[in-house]
């Protein structure tokens, strides 16, 4: 007789990388082949250019090869869990402020994902007090996406 195992859904927070490089010609290029070339697809990705060096963030569907890979190549990058929410129709980002307001929190910066997990619009938020920002989130109905809902 076969049993069953009931598997918990991943609850793990979307890991972001901070990657710095110098503002040079063709250095985002090399990031990105990189990736690629391991197969580690790009979900979600914002440039911040500033006088000596560019800062990239990006979501992956998978932190562990992109760490291997950034470690190996020598790219200085930080990483920190950020909160994802999935949204649908057009009054959703305004939604989704209200409900940080609710909870009187700051967001440090947002980006949106690249491709559409699940065929719906997602954004990335890095807030002040993730924890509570999730818990105001999912009392407004939104639902929030972890590294598992979004890795391959």
């Amino acid at each position: 007789m076969a049993v069953a195992i009931a598997r918990q859904p991943r609850s793990d927070p979307v890991i972001q990388f901070t990657v710095f490089i110098p503002n040079r010609i063709g250095r985002l290029h090399e990031v990105v082949r990189r990736l690629s070339e391991r197969a580690v697809h790009i979900l979600a990705l914002t440039v911040l250019d500033t006088t000596d060096s560019t800062i990239l963030r990006l979501i992956v569907d998978d932190p562990d090869a992109a760490r291997a890979l950034l470690e190996e190549h020598a790219f200085a990058f930080t990483e920190t869990a950020v909160v994802v929410v999935e949204m649908q129709g057009e009054r959703q980002l305004r939604d989704v402020l209200a409900a940080l307001l609710e909870a009187e929190l700051n967001i440090h910066y947002t980006y949106p994902f690249l491709t559409r997990p699940g065929g719906k619009s997602a954004l990335v938020l890095n807030v002040e007090h993730p924890e509570v920002a999730v818990e105001s989130l999912r009392r407004n109905l939104f639902p929030i996406l972890y590294q598992g809902d979004i890795s391959r």
